[in-house]
């Protein structure tokens, strides 16, 4: 390689001080640029980082709100089961009085008197050929063929129970 000659140095000079000076507009034309790229992508970034929070945001509500519906949904179907548990309970509970009542009157001084009573019914329905049977509950039990009268104490009371159920219904009905 050959040298340049003696002065080329200080003529290069104003080249080099071109060229550098052109060097360093460039390079902060591109650090300006990648700066305000940077920015950009910031700005894009932390508007997008808003709206995945906005999106989650409303999204937990949405989910908070399904999940408090559903969950009173749940209470109040356990409330409404309590108290049809409650109102069957108190219906059993009348049903049983009544019944236990009922069998009580074998022991009244007046079940004899009934039971004739019972016994001229059901020979009216059944006729004279009819089988009566004293049931052990109280009342009778009276068959001709293939028909069963059953008027036994605990079926009388039932029946009496159910052509009262709209009245007694309302000791278990809602208020």
């Amino acid at each position: 390689m050959t040298r340049l000659p003696s002065g080329s140095d200080a003529a290069l000079a104003p080249l080099r001080e071109s060229l550098l000076a052109a060097a360093r507009a460039t390079a902060a034309e591109s650090r300006r640029a990648a700066e305000a790229q940077a920015r950009a992508i910031l700005d894009d970034a932390e508007r997008e980082a808003a709206r995945i929070r906005a999106a989650a945001a409303d999204a937990g509500e949405a989910t908070a709100r399904s999940e408090a519906s559903l969950r009173s949904a749940r209470v109040r179907r356990q409330a409404h089961e309590a108290v049809l548990a409650r109102r069957n309970a108190l219906r059993l509970e009348v049903w049983r009085q009544v019944r236990e009542a009922a069998v009580a009157l074998r022991t009244d001084p007046r079940h004899p008197d009934l039971l004739a009573r019972l016994r001229v019914r059901a020979l009216e329905a059944l006729g004279p050929d009819a089988t009566v049977t004293e049931c052990p509950e109280g009342g009778i039990i009276a068959e001709s063929g293939s028909r069963r009268l059953d008027l036994s104490l605990p079926t009388l009371a039932n029946g009496v129970l159910e052509s009262m159920t709209p009245e007694i219904s309302a000791l278990w009905a809602p208020p």
